[in-house]
């Protein structure tokens, strides 16, 4: 089976995409240096970190809790290395049984949402993951304006609408490509 993709199509739905996501996501703008340094640092090994593990599902066969089991204590290393970088850091935290409750409550929600992520690289690719999780941003921000009465803007809500428009467009063409 030979997918034919059509990849200036696919750049086009992209670029939409991401337009809408920052429309919907950066409508009040503070610009800390520090922050800027971190998010761009971060870019590349987020995007290493996604095909890596698309990669070995594909090609080792593992199961999304087999990947999670074999990368998470690389992914520990490097998290507790960043601890001193967490200002105001881990000791200045203020510990009490209701924020460590929390904190193990954010936990145990931080590894199901990593098990979906494993789940859904092992099914699509790299680029198709990072999109889902693009709808996921959108469906949150619009969830939250239609059911809890939030009101994040116009140009906010335009922007979701712009995203799940190029998202629609993408799915469709990785969809026509699958069929041919």
């Amino acid at each position: 089976l030979k997918i034919r993709r059509n990849p200036k199509a696919q750049v086009v739905a992209l670029a939409v995409v991401s337009v809408g996501v920052a429309v919907a996501t950066v409508t009040d703008l503070q610009f800390i240096f520090f922050g800027a340094c971190v998010a761009l640092a971060w870019i590349i090994p987020s995007a290493v970190n996604k095909i890596l593990w698309s990669n070995l599902q594909q090609q080792q066969k593992w199961t999304a809790l087999a990947l999670m089991w074999k990368t998470t204590p690389i992914t520990l290393v490097f998290l507790v290395f960043m601890i001193p970088l967490d200002p105001p850091g881990l000791l200045a935290f203020h510990w009490s049984f209701s924020s460590t409750s929390a904190i193990l409550v954010s936990a145990f929600l931080g590894f199901l949402l990593q098990w979906s992520s494993a789940l859904t690289l092992g099914a699509t690719s790299a680029i198709s993951s990072v999109v889902l999780g693009q709808f996921k941003t959108c469906v949150i921000l619009l969830g939250n304006y239609y059911l809890f009465g939030s009101n994040p803007g116009t140009t906010s809500i335009f922007g979701a609408f712009i995203a799940i428009g190029g998202m629609s467009f993408y799915t469709y063409l990785n969809i026509r490509a699958m069929k041919r």
